[in-house]
């Protein structure tokens, strides 16, 4: 159930993005944005293990900010897959929207993992 959540949390942030950045990350709809945030979730458990342990000295060099390069990398990954439906026009974009869906989700985490604790 957490995982469904998270699809379309991450859905709401890509449409999110996509309106305040409209010129640089463009998307088709919410269709096209539940697709990617599933695409994006699949990737995150097949290909980011690999990445995170591949780049595992330059995570531990820059205290864990590296994690926001492979976020982005895995972004780029879903832009790559999806074709024209999710378009993120440069790395630099990725970069700032891994950053921004890092944020908002550990903002969404901590409240809804605090909530459900006091029930």
């Amino acid at each position: 159930m957490k995982w469904l959540i998270g699809i379309l949390i991450n859905a709401v942030l890509f449409m999110a993005i996509a309106g305040y950045f409209s010129e640089s990350f463009v998307l088709e709809g919410f269709g096209a944005a539940l697709a990617a945030s599933f695409l994006l979730s699949i990737i995150n458990v097949i290909v980011r293990p690999i990445l995170v342990i591949l780049t595992l000295p330059a995570t531990i060099l820059t205290l864990g900010f590296f994690l926001f390069v492979i976020n982005a990398m895995t972004l780029e990954i879903t832009d790559y897959l999806m074709g024209d439906a999710f378009e993120i026009a440069g790395f630099g974009m990725a970069l700032l929207a891994a950053v921004i869906m890092s944020i908002v989700t550990l903002i969404l985490d901590k409240t809804i993992l605090n909530s459900s604790k006091e029930k």
